[in-house]
């Protein structure tokens, strides 16, 4: 690879990403239910109905992929805590052996001089709380902000950092609108609802985890790179609702305490009673922002009622995942969000990757590709002013990639789902080179 630890500022980290329920195995270990097993068993929702059951085994094989990483060069290792493994009702009574596991796996990272980077919540929310409406329901801030005192005050002490919810737009727009992930829903009221609160539990996370003498927390959200398909004035106006939706709607809540027009003229008349007075609690101070990014998107008008757009496919090479490759969008949005709402906040590319239908005995060449040009987009935007303080690679290993089921290889490390037999790829051991002290 053409990088190298010394390209980068003293002190910059280099990080591996996972979430909970990809890996762990949720038929482990005392775990409840979660949407994400309604959503698997509800046929055509997800490939093959693949689910979340056994994934990699982490829960059992957790020494062995945190070798991994301190063998990579890693400095840190971006994780998340499943909601339903420590409370497997979502309130209630605790699981203490999922309590334990994640005290087990931050003292593991420690032990190996990984920092230990924290999220609450990716995605699996306990099946009794999406019975009580979920995202839908405002109760849902309070909920999660009581899952986080009781994980952190078992942990918090040790992470390096924490995030309460990873993508917001996933958790809401994705799953609610367009009704591609768990809950699975197509509905403008109920993502009008998830919209805002995943806001106000976020805002309620960073409090009570303040309460708890916590510092470095943060908030990620997911960015694309946003163009017009062509050059009329309809495709530009289409662009910028979709811009407005994903990238706008939810640093303008927590940084500008404000919403973009362009998304309440179709969310508006859907939004909670009272929403405009929720701001103070969602403009939490942050000491961190963190920013996901893959791919551009090409919009164009659409006929159709709002958001009145349409994506459209792109001229760039693309992933396994049918992504454009544009790593000048990922200089483009940390140089804009600086500019714009984040200021002298430091920022972490807290992800990217590429899927690639890789095995064992293929190069993982496109890989490497990837990640060399999206961390040179890095390294300009650093020489450009911007306060970038680390990048995460997703993700460590090959893993279950939700609705898309065991198929799309994001991985460092390769996985045989049949065996859970770890294997390097070529992009590992390029990575460790490229690191090495």
């Amino acid at each position: 690879m053409k990088f190298s630890r010394s390209s980068f500022p003293p002190g910059f980290l280099f990080a591996a990403a996972t979430s909970s329920y990809q890996i762990e195995g949720h038929g482990f270990g005392g775990a409840g239910p979660t949407h994400w097993d309604t959503f698997a068993a509800t046929p055509g929702n997800v490939v093959r109905a693949e689910h979340g059951q056994i994934a990699c085994d982490h829960y059992s094989r957790w020494e062995e992929d945190l070798d991994l990483m301190q063998a990579m060069g890693l400095d840190a290792y971006r994780f998340s805590t499943s909601w339903a493994r420590v409370l497997p009702e979502g309130r209630g009574t605790v699981n203490q052996a999922g309590l334990d596991f994640y005290d087990r796996l931050v003292d593991g990272m420690l032990a190996r001089d990984l920092k230990p980077m924290a999220t609450l919540y990716h995605w699996e929310l306990p099946a009794a709380l999406a019975d009580l409406g979920g995202w839908r329901n405002p109760d849902i801030s309070h909920w999660l902000a009581d899952f986080a005192s009781i994980v952190m005050e078992r942990i918090g002490d040790r992470v390096f950092s924490a995030a309460p919810i990873n993508e917001p737009w996933c958790v809401a727009w994705l799953s609610h609108f367009m009704g591609l992930q768990a809950p699975g829903l197509r509905d403008i009221r109920a993502a009008a609802h998830a919209m805002h609160h995943v806001l106000t539990a976020h805002g309620r996370c960073i409090q009570a985890m303040r309460a708890l003498g916590m510092n470095n927390l943060g908030a990620v959200c997911n960015f694309e790179y946003v163009h017009a398909a062509d050059d009329t004035h309809e495709a530009s106006e289409a662009a910028r609702r979709y811009e407005a939706i994903y990238n706008r709607f939810f640093v303008g809540g927590l940084f500008h305490g404000t919403y973009p027009d362009e998304v309440l003229e179709g969310l508006g008349a859907h939004m909670p009673k009272g929403w405009e007075d929720d701001f103070d609690l969602i403009e939490q101070k942050l000491d961190w922002f963190g920013v996901n990014y893959y791919t551009c998107k090409r919009i164009a008008a659409d006929s159709g009622p709002w958001p009145s757009l349409r994506e459209v496919e792109g001229p760039l090479p693309k992933t396994q995942m049918g992504w454009e490759i544009e790593p000048e969008g990922l200089e483009h949005i940390l140089t804009w969000l600086q500019q714009n709402y984040t200021g002298a906040l430091p920022l972490y590319v807290t992800e990217n990757g590429m899927a690639n239908a890789d095995d064992t005995t293929t190069p993982d060449d496109a890989r490497m590709d990837y990640l060399d040009a999206h961390l040179a987009a890095s390294q300009r935007a650093i020489a450009a002013g911007v306060p970038l303080a680390g990048y995460t690679f997703w993700s460590l290993m090959d893993n279950y990639e939700w609705s898309l089921g065991y198929e799309k290889r994001f991985g460092l490390v390769h996985v045989d789902f049949d065996t859970l037999h770890r294997t390097p790829k070529a992009s590992y051991h390029a990575i460790a080179r490229a690191l090495a002290r």
